[in-house]
Protein backbone atom coordinates (compact mmCIF):
# COMPACT_ATOMS: atom_id res chain seq x y z
CA UNK A 1 0.00 0.00 0.00
CA UNK A 2 1.34 3.52 -1.10
CA UNK A 3 0.58 6.46 0.90
CA UNK A 4 -0.52 10.05 -1.10
CA UNK A 5 1.90 11.67 1.14
CA UNK A 6 3.09 14.18 -0.38
CA UNK A 7 6.10 14.50 2.16
CA UNK A 8 6.72 10.52 0.71
CA UNK A 9 9.19 10.41 -2.26
CA UNK A 10 7.63 9.01 -5.51
CA UNK A 11 8.81 5.21 -6.24
CA UNK A 12 9.82 4.45 -9.71
CA UNK A 13 6.82 1.78 -9.67
CA UNK A 14 4.35 4.88 -9.01
CA UNK A 15 6.30 6.52 -12.08
CA UNK A 16 6.01 4.01 -14.19
CA UNK A 17 2.45 2.26 -13.55
CA UNK A 18 0.42 4.31 -15.79
CA UNK A 19 -1.46 2.21 -18.42
CA UNK A 20 0.49 1.34 -21.37
CA UNK A 21 -0.62 1.87 -24.74
CA UNK A 22 0.45 2.62 -28.63
CA UNK A 23 4.44 1.36 -29.91
CA UNK A 24 5.00 4.73 -31.97
CA UNK A 25 6.78 7.33 -30.73
CA UNK A 26 7.21 10.90 -32.73
CA UNK A 27 10.93 11.28 -33.62
CA UNK A 28 12.67 14.33 -35.27
CA UNK A 29 13.65 13.52 -39.07
CA UNK A 30 17.42 14.65 -38.07
CA UNK A 31 17.90 11.79 -36.01
CA UNK A 32 17.36 9.76 -39.46
CA UNK A 33 18.72 11.86 -41.76
CA UNK A 34 21.65 13.06 -40.03
CA UNK A 35 22.15 10.44 -37.73
CA UNK A 36 22.32 12.31 -34.65
CA UNK A 37 21.80 11.08 -30.95
CA UNK A 38 18.05 11.25 -29.21
CA UNK A 39 19.69 14.39 -26.67
CA UNK A 40 16.12 15.57 -25.21
CA UNK A 41 12.85 13.78 -25.04
CA UNK A 42 9.79 13.96 -23.03
CA UNK A 43 6.39 11.98 -22.66
CA UNK A 44 2.89 13.62 -23.34
CA UNK A 45 -0.50 12.29 -23.27
CA UNK A 46 -0.89 10.38 -26.04
CA UNK A 47 -2.51 11.56 -29.43
CA UNK A 48 -4.20 7.77 -30.72
CA UNK A 49 -3.98 4.18 -29.77
CA UNK A 50 -1.05 3.72 -31.37
CA UNK A 51 0.75 6.79 -29.47
CA UNK A 52 2.97 6.31 -27.24
CA UNK A 53 3.02 10.23 -26.42
CA UNK A 54 6.41 10.26 -26.66
CA UNK A 55 8.39 12.77 -28.45
CA UNK A 56 12.42 12.75 -29.37
CA UNK A 57 14.74 15.28 -30.36
CA UNK A 58 18.50 15.74 -31.21
CA UNK A 59 18.59 19.36 -29.43
CA UNK A 60 19.03 20.61 -32.99
CA UNK A 61 15.84 21.69 -34.12
CA UNK A 62 15.09 25.16 -34.85
CA UNK A 63 11.55 26.58 -33.90
CA UNK A 64 10.59 26.53 -37.86
CA UNK A 65 11.60 22.74 -37.87
CA UNK A 66 9.42 22.23 -35.19
CA UNK A 67 6.51 24.09 -36.13
CA UNK A 68 5.85 21.96 -39.51
CA UNK A 69 5.84 18.70 -36.85
CA UNK A 70 3.92 16.86 -40.13
CA UNK A 71 7.18 17.10 -42.25
CA UNK A 72 9.80 17.29 -39.39
CA UNK A 73 8.53 14.59 -36.97
CA UNK A 74 8.22 11.08 -38.23
CA UNK A 75 6.09 8.48 -35.99
CA UNK A 76 8.60 5.34 -35.63
CA UNK A 77 8.30 2.02 -33.57
CA UNK A 78 9.61 2.68 -29.97
CA UNK A 79 10.59 -0.55 -29.62
CA UNK A 80 12.84 0.20 -33.04
CA UNK A 81 14.26 3.82 -30.92
CA UNK A 82 15.49 1.32 -28.24
CA UNK A 83 17.34 -0.84 -30.53
CA UNK A 84 18.91 2.19 -31.77
CA UNK A 85 19.86 3.40 -28.31
CA UNK A 86 19.46 1.25 -25.70
CA UNK A 87 20.06 3.79 -23.32
CA UNK A 88 16.39 4.34 -23.92
CA UNK A 89 14.94 1.28 -22.93
CA UNK A 90 14.46 2.56 -18.75
CA UNK A 91 13.72 6.02 -19.90
CA UNK A 92 10.21 5.10 -21.74
CA UNK A 93 8.74 3.01 -18.93
CA UNK A 94 7.91 6.30 -17.36
CA UNK A 95 4.56 7.92 -17.51
CA UNK A 96 3.30 11.01 -19.74
CA UNK A 97 4.39 14.58 -18.20
CA UNK A 98 8.53 12.87 -17.81
CA UNK A 99 10.88 14.76 -19.44
CA UNK A 100 14.73 13.70 -20.15
CA UNK A 101 18.31 15.24 -21.72
CA UNK A 102 21.24 13.71 -22.12
CA UNK A 103 23.83 17.22 -23.29
CA UNK A 104 26.91 16.17 -25.50
CA UNK A 105 29.21 16.43 -22.63
CA UNK A 106 27.45 14.24 -19.89
CA UNK A 107 27.79 10.07 -20.05
CA UNK A 108 24.04 9.72 -18.88
CA UNK A 109 20.47 10.55 -19.20
CA UNK A 110 19.02 13.43 -16.59
CA UNK A 111 15.71 13.87 -15.48
CA UNK A 112 14.25 17.99 -16.49
CA UNK A 113 11.93 19.14 -14.00
CA UNK A 114 11.09 22.88 -15.70
CA UNK A 115 10.27 22.39 -18.97
CA UNK A 116 7.07 22.78 -20.22
CA UNK A 117 5.51 20.12 -22.36
CA UNK A 118 3.90 22.09 -25.31
CA UNK A 119 -0.11 20.46 -25.66
CA UNK A 120 -0.96 18.98 -28.91
CA UNK A 121 -2.34 22.00 -31.51
CA UNK A 122 -5.55 20.92 -32.32
CA UNK A 123 -7.55 22.97 -34.55
CA UNK A 124 -10.98 24.02 -33.30
CA UNK A 125 -13.83 26.57 -34.47
CA UNK A 126 -15.74 27.54 -31.88
CA UNK A 127 -19.40 29.09 -32.39
CA UNK A 128 -22.60 29.65 -30.00
CA UNK A 129 -24.36 30.80 -33.05
CA UNK A 130 -26.57 27.70 -33.72
CA UNK A 131 -27.16 28.09 -37.60
CA UNK A 132 -23.09 28.04 -37.81
CA UNK A 133 -23.15 25.22 -36.03
CA UNK A 134 -25.16 23.20 -38.06
CA UNK A 135 -23.86 24.63 -41.17
CA UNK A 136 -20.60 23.43 -39.95
CA UNK A 137 -21.75 19.69 -39.16
CA UNK A 138 -23.44 19.39 -42.47
CA UNK A 139 -20.00 19.94 -44.10
CA UNK A 140 -18.10 17.66 -42.40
Amino acid sequence: MHSNDPDQPVTQEQETAQTKNGYLALVSRLLLEEKLPIRFMYKTVPEHLNDTGWRMFTGYETEEFLENELINMMPIPLERICQLDPSLTELVEYNAGTVWERTPDSEGWERVYDFRIPAPKVDVEITNDVDRFADTREGS
